[in-house]
């Protein structure tokens, strides 16, 4: 029995013991955070899946894993001999969780599960699910720490504090912004759980998620103060400083239940039902109003001040990606690059970069039929030597104090086949189409995706994930309101309408499993354009100037516009990133740059 089904089997047993049908493990911490700390990645411990998304249920027959198309293939190969079903999510015939969950549990059965890491949205889900079946959720259980025996303890690393010239805005403004919507919704408190959102509002950061610069804490914002709950011994000197001066009141973390559970029956409070917990929501006795945090449309809305120090972090990033493509394609059949040292050796050349923090994702590199697995990050047991005649995908990002970037490139090594070459540009066609489009403001996501997999449809080839995702600035890196897909998927939150200073990554690809993986990925802003009769028309600037990869162009396959628009980025690249290379660099450069 291999470790996942042994977890599985002492999981059955104390289900057993308590009377329970089912237990739900979904991927989030306290907070709905999309990645976690070593703490709370109970699903992976139960299941053996290291995804960064997806939710297992268990019963005393039978298991289930649900992700999306990011991770089918990954999962397919780490679920094996666990026990547990893959389950496609957003594929026509796949139930969801609490579909599956209805059908399993028996009239007047139980299911269970920690409601501190259950959005408020997916109770409720359980809650119609199950409504007039008799079924009890039990919600306040945390069975895993009871198998998991040598489970991590909670981060307590120290946080910092991140000054006006990085954030282009105060906490007492911000917090005026977030009071006036708190007013226009008759509320008179909002709770805040979403680890992105309270540090942007307070303008600090901290180190409790792997990549991620935030740290675990609640808030509770009034008209005249705020409740901040965090372990207070991660706050130095000056963020106690600045937090005095905003009335920012400081309590131990777990503090949060027992107050929530006392405000004032007649008080009304504003809560974000995808990104609160179940189990706090459940402590509230008062008038409640839902709507979306105020906090994620602001802070997806850069300001001038956080566009330029973007633009910035972006140079110095494509300046670190571009020296590493260099070494690769320079150093693959000379010494003895993996996939390991090539991700060592990315990060090495960013933190070489001024003002740089940490990687601001788990850096993705993928050699040849890794890359067909969309989120494949290497680890010891897996990692593979670069050869001729293979594609490199190389998904990375780095934190620096000016932002966060997440940049894609796949990268050839010597020589591929015609039929690689047309799928390749085909992939940039898609991503140059979309980064070239001008419309009207209004348009969602959903609008604009058709843009970008036109190329590849005409192929009648697909990728099952979306087009591209909002990027924070020293936050999440997957940011709502706004995003690239042609399909509506409401737990992604992400067709919001496109606004000035929405930074976005378009990242189009094609993926054949067990063969290879092409994307390319660059960065942008969302800026207004002409203004006329017609109304507000609206484009992306670009913010990523990391080349194009040459070598795997087939010229013959490009319109006059493709070409002079390729022509004209890779002009820009040498432009802005030849003077901080060497001369030997800069002539490697001047060749991949070359006009076609």
């Amino acid at each position: 029995m291999n470790q996942a089904a042994n977890r599985i089997s002492r999981l059955r047993d104390l289900m057993a013991e308590n009377n329970f049908d089912a237990y739900i493990i979904p991927t989030a911490d306290y907070h709905q955070s999309e990645y976690v700390g070593e703490y709370f990645k109970a699903r992976q411990f139960i299941t053996g899946f290291t995804g960064s998304y997806g939710t297992a249920a268990i019963t005393s027959g039978d298991a289930g894993l649900w992700t999306d198309g990011r991770y089918f293939t990954q999962a397919a190969r780490e679920l094996e001999g666990s026990g547990v079903r893959l389950m496609k999510m957003f594929v026509d015939d796949t139930p969801s969780t609490a579909e599956w969950l209805a059908d399993k549990v028996p009239s007047g059965g139980k299911v269970a599960f920690d409601g501190r890491v259950l959005s408020v949205e997916e109770g409720m889900e359980l809650e119609q699910a199950f409504e007039g079946r008799g079924i009890s959720l039990v919600y306040m259980t945390d069975l895993i720490s009871e198998v998991w025996e040598d489970r991590p303890e909670m981060s307590c690393k120290p946080c910092f504090y991140l000054d006006e010239k990085w954030t282009g805005e105060s906490t007492a403004h911000k917090l005026s912004r977030v009071r006036s919507k708190m007013e226009e919704s008759g509320a008179g408190v909002h709770i805040i759980a979403s680890l992105d959102d309270i540090c942007w509002l307070l303008n600090f950061r901290g180190d409790d998620i792997d990549f991620f610069p935030l740290t675990l804490s609640y808030c509770m914002v009034w008209m005249d103060h705020v409740d901040l709950y965090i372990d207070e011994s991660k706050l130095n000197d000056e963020i106690l400083a600045h937090f005095a001066q905003d009335n920012v009141l400081v309590h131990p973390y777990n503090d949060i239940y027992r107050d929530a559970a006392a405000i004032a029956s007649d008080e009304t409070v504003l809560i974000d039902p995808m990104k609160l917990n179940y189990a706090l929501y459940k402590s509230l006795s008062c008038n409640i109003v839902t709507s979306q945090n105020p906090t994620i449309l602001m802070k997806a809305m850069k300001n001038p001040v956080e566009i330029s120090n973007i633009r910035a972090a972006e140079i110095k990033d494509s300046v670190a990606l571009t020296k590493f493509i260099h070494w690769v394609k320079t150093n693959y059949d000379k010494i003895t690059i993996t996939e390991l040292s090539a991700s060592d050796k990315l990060t090495s050349l960013r933190r070489e970069q001024e003002g740089y923090i940490r990687d601001s994702f788990e850096p993705l590199q993928a050699f040849g039929e890794h890359a067909a697995m969309m989120h494949y990050s290497p680890s010891p047991e897996t990692d593979v030597v670069l050869k001729e005649g293979g594609m490199l995908l190389s998904d990375t990002g780095g934190g620096y104090y000016e932002g966060s970037t997440d940049i894609t490139r796949t990268t050839v090594l010597g020589h591929i086949s015609p039929e690689l070459k047309k799928y390749y540009t085909a992939v940039f066609r898609s991503m140059q189409h979309l980064a070239a489009a001008n419309f009207l403001y209004g348009n969602h996501g959903w609008s604009l995706d058709v843009l970008c997999r036109q190329p590849i449809w005409d192929l009648n080839l697909d990728y099952q994930c979306g087009t591209g995702h909002g990027f924070g600035y020293l936050g999440s890196i997957h940011e709502p309101p706004t995003g690239f897909r042609w399909y509506i998927v409401p737990s992604k939150n992400e067709h919001h309408q496109f606004e000035e200073g929405m930074c976005v990554t378009i990242e189009p690809g094609i993926y054949e499993e067990g063969d290879f993986g092409i994307r390319i990925e660059n960065n942008v802003v969302t800026v207004k354009g002409e203004k006329n009769k017609y109304g507000q028309f609206m484009h992306f600037e670009m913010l990523t100037y990391v080349p194009i990869d040459l070598d795997a162009i087939d010229p013959d396959e490009l319109t006059k516009s493709e070409r002079e628009w390729l022509n004209d980025y890779h002009s820009k690249c040498y432009d802005k990133l030849s003077p901080f290379m060497t001369e030997e660099e800069n002539e490697w450069l001047k060749k991949y740059t070359r006009a076609i």
